[in-house]
């Protein structure tokens, strides 16, 4: 049995995952998500906070949501190998270790977009967790956490864009996001130009509210309406 781990983050108002090289075979040299061997005495979750840390030097108390089981035969070319994923999005992430440990020679942070041929079934993976996250914006306050701490609407509403890969109706996300109790405040007085010739953009901060009522969904074909 083993563990994987989709880690992603926004940097630059882009989405990233946490990748490492690999130091060996199989797929020596090409980028994977971090994971590896339960040990004997480990549960699941321990050995995927462990081998996070090894692989990438990273704090191990990231809250890690459990993803899936993956367990098609031929997953992984050297025996039959089952795997635990789990996948976290987390604000403020810093740089991983220069240098890797176990298998890996090295961690680095990776525009979502320019994943290309990951070892093993972790382009699959990778898929289901952006698909997971993408959910978990739909129904809690989470996008607020990669605003700064005081933010316009159309900052939070970038963070959306960002994750979910699509434009969004400006009128109608600031509508849904005004009507949802608690989800943010307003800032008293505070205003903030954001360029171009209109006038400056409120200023809002996360609201008391963990959970969404009701959801803001995705749209489902183009811009929202």
């Amino acid at each position: 049995m083993t563990v994987d781990l989709a880690v992603l983050t926004v940097r630059g108002g882009v989405l990233h995952v946490l990748l490492i090289r690999r130091g060996q075979e199989p797929y020596a040299g090409a980028w994977a998500l971090p994971g590896g061997f339960v040990l004997p005495r480990e549960s699941a979750e321990t050995a995927a906070r462990r081998e996070l840390a090894e692989e990438t030097g990273l704090a191990p108390s990231l809250h890690l949501e459990q993803l899936r089981t993956y367990s098609e035969p031929d997953r992984d070319p050297r025996m039959r190998v089952v795997s635990v994923a789990f996948t976290a999005l987390v604000p403020d992430m810093p740089e991983p270790a220069a240098e890797g440990g176990g298998d890996a020679d090295r961690a680095r942070w990776v525009p979502v977009g320019e994943v290309t041929r990951p070892a093993f079934d972790h382009a699959r993976i990778l898929a289901d967790a952006r698909e997971r996250v993408g959910s978990k914006l739909e129904y809690t306050c989470l996008a607020t956490a990669f605003c700064p701490p005081e933010f316009t609407l159309g900052e939070l509403r970038a963070v959306y864009e960002t994750v979910w890969g699509t434009a969004l109706d400006r009128p109608n996300f600031r509508r849904k996001v005004l009507a949802t109790p608690g989800f943010v405040e307003a800032v008293p007085g505070a205003a903030r130009l954001t360029g171009g010739r209109g006038k400056p953009a409120a200023l809002y901060r996360a609201g008391p509210a963990t959970a969404l009522h009701p959801p803001l969904l995705r749209p489902t074909e183009g811009p929202a309406r």
